[in-house]
């Protein structure tokens, strides 16, 4: 263990001996192992926090969730998407959520929303475009609204349709400059009056749009219809499934409950469509694995070519050093101590390149979270591949000249001066 431990320290002090000798060298070898692990780490990094955020923000349209919805969301935009098939269907009806209740024995919570854009007003300042929910009460069951400053709707503001609503932060500010001073205010909207009895916690920035509650007002289902037009504000049903049962089995069961309600026979095609919010995070999963695969690849192509720099390095390290290897070797050093060694080295060549692509990719997540209020982290586990890697690259690249350094006749190795 003792010998170990110093065959380590002295291959390090080696290495660094080496990096100051001839510095110039030693950067360019070094540049293709620092941008490879900055492409690869880089890549990991800003892909993984985007693939975390977007599957957060998924979780936050609900866990074990179905969206009831005349509009198929997996079938995709632009020219392909059938809207012509959809616009036909029924949409989603208030009167139906009693009835999914009733038939749908692996739902726990079902909730109505409806939406709209309008113009908010308080006094004599006016906010254009605001966000207008109306939801049932158990919406807060499946979809968790965290309450910054005073409280959430109760049950029986839900039930008596009460124009008490809770804002988003962002309009709290806009209003108001602090939060705090926005609860008990009285703001209007479509001519009706709206009491703030809460606001909000801050979400900031959504990838996917998501409910944008940091500009959003949300209101009791039953107040929120005598401001809009139920038809066409968006009527949507969100389904939760109990704890114990899957989607797969509470979307075969809701497609029984939705024939049923809509009345349709066995050889009609549905005229609704059951989104399951689950799909959403595989389709996701599956995406960034790609982009991930593709990233690593760019990266590997740099690691190769710092693979070769370290090698030759080593390569001239060993033949400048021959001499002093011929005369280990001559007071007993055996084979396996030169070349271990050297394989060391090579690592701690690499392990130095790395630590320098890891510096750059920890600058420019800083640049980046600051500058696009998008949070952006080096995981563990993307610090645990980058070390990974720069000591398989430094044994790669070390081998060859460090198997040539152990074999070294020791008597031709000293006269080699």
């Amino acid at each position: 263990m003792r010998r170990t431990i110093e065959i380590v320290f002295s291959s390090l002090k080696m290495a660094l001996q080496e990096l100051w000798k001839n510095k110039l060298r030693t950067f360019l070898s070094l540049f293709g192992i620092t941008i490879g692990i900055f492409c690869i780490i880089g890549v990991m990094a800003t892909l993984g926090s985007l693939e975390h955020n977007i599957q957060n923000e998924i979780k936050s349209f609900g866990t074990n969730t179905i969206y009831v919805d005349k509009w198929d969301y997996s079938q995709g935009g632009g020219g392909q998407y059938p809207w012509w098939k959809y616009i036909k269907r029924p949409a989603p009806k208030f009167e139906q959520l009693e009835q999914i209740m009733q038939r749908t024995p692996s739902a726990k919570y079902a909730a109505f929303k409806i939406d709209r854009e309008a113009d908010l007003e308080y006094e004599d300042n006016t906010l254009k475009s605001i966000i207008l929910y109306g939801f049932t009460d158990d919406f807060s069951n499946i979809q968790s609204v965290d309450i910054q400053l005073g409280r959430y709707i109760s049950p029986a503001e839900f039930q008596q349709g009460s124009n008490a609503v809770v804002v988003g932060n962002e309009i709290a500010e806009q209003f108001f400059v602090k939060a705090e001073r926005a609860v008990g205010k009285t703001v209007s909207a479509k001519g009706k009056k709206l009491i703030i009895v809460g606001v909000i916690k801050k979400q900031g920035n959504q990838m996917l749009g998501g409910w944008q509650l940091d500009k959003a007002v949300v209101m009791p289902y039953r107040f929120a219809r005598t401001i809009m037009d139920e038809r066409n504000a968006q009527p949507l049903i969100l389904v939760q499934g109990l704890d114990n049962v899957t989607n797969v089995m509470l979307k075969d069961d809701l497609k029984g409950a939705m024939r049923a309600i809509n009345k349709l026979s066995p050889t009609q095609e549905d005229n609704f469509s059951l989104n399951d919010v689950n799909e959403w995070s595989k389709a996701f999963e599956q995406a960034f694995s790609g982009i991930n695969m593709g990233g690593m690849i760019i990266g590997g192509i740099s690691l190769i070519v710092g693979l070769f720099g370290v090698a030759n390095i080593m390569f001239v390290s060993v033949k400048e050093r021959t001499s002093q290897i011929g005369l280990k070797k001559a007071i007993g050093a055996k084979s396996r101590i030169i070349l271990t060694e050297f394989l060391l080295e090579a690592a701690f060549l690499c392990l130095i390149g790395g630590l320098i692509g890891l510096g750059l990719v920890f600058g420019l997540t800083k640049i980046l979270s600051g500058a696009f209020n998008f949070p952006i982290y080096i995981s563990t586990a993307n610090l645990v591949w980058a070390i990974g890697i720069c000591f398989v690259v430094g044994i790669l690249a070390g081998i060859i000249p460090a198997v040539i350094a152990s074999r070294l006749n020791p008597v031709v190795a000293i006269r080699s001066k």
